[in-house]
Parts: structure tokens; C-alpha cells; sequence
């Protein structure tokens, strides 16, 4: 018996949207890291790029539980003396909410140059508006 491995040219790419207002943030990135990896596919090969394309909308209606809208801080170093900044989770979601959906979904691919692949292929937009409608992207409900 002969494992198959599919090329990345034939596995058919679908697209999906993801309304995120209301869905628990640790969720939504699951699900959509799951998708952007091709694992839901009977295509998957882990070691190539097999995914299909996500665009989450609504990304500033994100919900999370318990206190961590008060409690989370992401952390950045400038590499300089004095150069660390603490930037609360609801400063950072008034701010720009989509980088928080796209670090959330960022931190569950692979830390490898296919992480960085599969990443550019997510596309997170802060209100229910896209650009991607000649795509014909598909409702994907969680």
C-alpha cells in the first residue's frame, strides 16, 4: 500500500466567511487555523500548503470569557533599554480588533515559514464590509 501525496496545484481551494460577532475568540481561531491548515480536507499533506482561504468579519464584535477584556496585556520589546511596552486587551480591541483575531489565529499554525504561508491567506475585517465577493466565498457557521 502507497501513501498518497497530493501537489499543491491539485487540491481544489475553496473560500469562507466567518461572521466572528458573538463567537468566543480561542474558538474562532481554532477553527479557522484548522481550515487555513487543510485539515478538514481529505487532501491534507503537513507538510504543504493544502488549506482553503478564511475571511472573518465583525472582528470588533469578538467575544472572550471570563475577565481577560481586563486582565490580557500583549507584550512588545523594541530591543532597546525602556523599550517595553504592556498594551491592554481593551485598549488593543478599540484600537485595531483585528490584529487581536489575527495574532489569536497566527499563534495555532506552525512557528515555520508554512505558518507564514498559511497565514497570508486570512483575511479578518473589522466590520460585516469585505472586498472579497468575487470570490464567491461560503457562510461557514461555528
Amino acid at each position: 500500500m502507497r501513501t498518497t501525496m497530493f501537489r499543491r496545484e491539485d487540491v481544489p481551494r475553496r473560500w469562507y466567511v466567518i461572521d466572528a460577532d458573538g463567537v468566543v475568540l480561542g474558538r474562532l481561531a481554532s477553527a479557522v487555523a484548522f481550515r487555513l491548515r487543510g485539515k478538514h480536507s481529505p487532501f491534507f499533506t503537513p507538510h504543504d500548503d493544502v488549506g482553503d482561504f478564511v475571511i472573518i468579519v465583525n472582528a470588533a464584535k469578538v467575544r472572550t470569557t471570563g475577565r481577560k477584556a481586563e486582565q490580557k496585556s500583549y507584550h512588545s520589546h523594541s530591543g532597546y533599554f525602556g523599550g517595553a511596552k504592556n498594551v491592554s486587551f481593551r485598549a488593543r480591541m478599540e484600537r485595531r480588533p483585528e490584529w487581536i483575531v489575527e495574532r489569536a489565529v497566527r499563534g495555532m499554525l506552525p512557528k515555520n515559514r508554512l505558518g507564514r504561508k498559511l497565514l497570508r491567506k486570512l483575511h479578518v475585517y473589522r466590520g460585516a464590509d469585505h472586498p472579497h465577493c468575487a470570490q464567491t466565498p461560503e457562510t461557514f457557521t461555528l
